[in-house]
């Protein structure tokens, strides 16, 4: 599929959304789950034939858990069970992306050892701010151009983490387009004796702050760097565009804590503020209901009647649970509201916890409306 392929309006169901979807990029909070929801979407992408892939951009091993693995190279692995489309699953490694993406850019393969062997570069390639983020992103759109997959499905860092992979391509550009950036190329381009008086007084106070060896790394590895920066500059703009195009969706995956729903509703902000709607939202976790009839008054009613019976207990202990299921209800409103007209799934709290195929088919079967 091509960013010019577009969704068709109005997906009904979640189900329908993914069907629909290129790329769903699930975001939420930490601790509600997110990874299950992300795996048990594509799971459903490869029940519906469709090849799939997962990516994490969490480090730690809940893909792998999930997914009933020992753990997960950087590479798409191929995941087998029992569906008649793929299933591949990758952990990211930032800095091995980074390196291919050095490796891809450079004009020829001593340009790119340069860089790969200059100090400078290896700090920031693994340290720098945002980098984990971009090229979390530089993956996708990497899987998404070349890897031939029907559905991406991308789990993202926690909620405020997660604003940052968003807004990676555009940092990146910024950073590229920044004068502090373009001061240090200027070596490059003009020849060190050249660089006006306010560019060698930067550098001369720059060097007594962090020490001459550390600027003298970042030179030379600017200077490595010169002619690589259009190349880094249109990929972020390809990811950018990947991000807005109509194939991608964004669903936010929340519990019915305040906190998570709280912070699941700031999440929701920041994208709108970044043009990027949310399209379905998962709520995982939620006290299921006993009948949607009976409320917990009623419940409680009968359990007055019974009083003294095992039955008066056990509608006693349903009020309870009732009672429980109204007050989550009553914390995700908001948060539902700001989502509807999209999808809003509702997953139960199950028996036992999702570490293997079958937990996540389990999970599979309520984001895809079969309960």
């Amino acid at each position: 599929m091509t960013p010019t392929d577009e969704v068709p309006a109005g997906a009904g169901t979640l189900a329908e959304l993914v069907a629909q979807s290129a790329v769903v990029v699930c975001c939420g909070p930490g601790g509600v789950g997110k990874t299950t929801i992300s795996a048990a979407l594509a799971v459903q992408g490869a029940a519906d034939g469709r090849r799939s892939i997962v990516v994490t951009v969490d480090p730690a091993r809940r893909l792998s858990d999930a997914l009933g693995m020992d753990s997960l190279p950087d590479t798409p692995h191929r995941v087998e069970g029992p569906w008649p489309g793929e299933l591949w699953a990758l952990m990211l490694d930032p800095k091995s992306t980074f390196d291919a993406l050095v490796r891809k850019y450079a004009p020829h393969p001593g340009q790119a050892e340069a860089i790969l062997a200059n100090r400078f570069y290896r700090n920031i390639a693994g340290a720098l701010s945002g980098t984990q983020e971009y090229m979390a992103m530089e993956t996708l759109y990497e899987l998404y151009a070349e890897g031939g997959y029907d559905l991406i499905v991308v789990d993202t860092p926690p909620t405020r983490n997660a604003l940052d992979f968003v807004d990676a391509p555009r940092r990146l550009t910024r950073f590229l387009d920044n004068r502090i950036f373009r001061l240090l190329m200027l070596p490059t381009r003009v020849g060190i004796k050249a660089v006006n008086a306010a560019a060698q007084t930067f550098l001369r106070t720059v060097s007594k702050t962090v020490g001459g060896q550390v600027v003298s790394d970042a030179i030379a590895f600017f200077q490595a760097f010169e002619g690589m920066e259009d190349g880094f500059r249109d990929r972020a703009q390809g990811v950018l565009d990947l991000m807005t195009d109509p194939t991608t969706a964004f669903v936010v995956v929340a519990s019915p804590r305040r906190d998570a729903a709280s912070e699941a509703e700031y999440f929701a902000d920041k994208l709108a503020e970044a043009d990027i709607p949310v399209q379905g939202l998962v709520i995982n976790r939620m006290q299921p209901r006993f009948g949607e009839t009976w409320t917990p008054e009623a419940d409680r009613e009968r359990a007055r009647s019974l009083a003294g019976t095992p039955l008066g207990a056990l509608w006693a202990n349903l009020a309870d649970l009732h009672t429980l299921a109204d007050a989550e209800e009553a914390e995700i409103a908001g948060l539902v509201r700001r989502v509807e007209p999209g999808p809003v799934v509702r997953v139960p709290l199950l028996g036992t916890d999702v570490h293997d195929i079958d937990g996540l088919a389990a999970v599979g079967r309520f984001v895809g409306g079969g309960g």
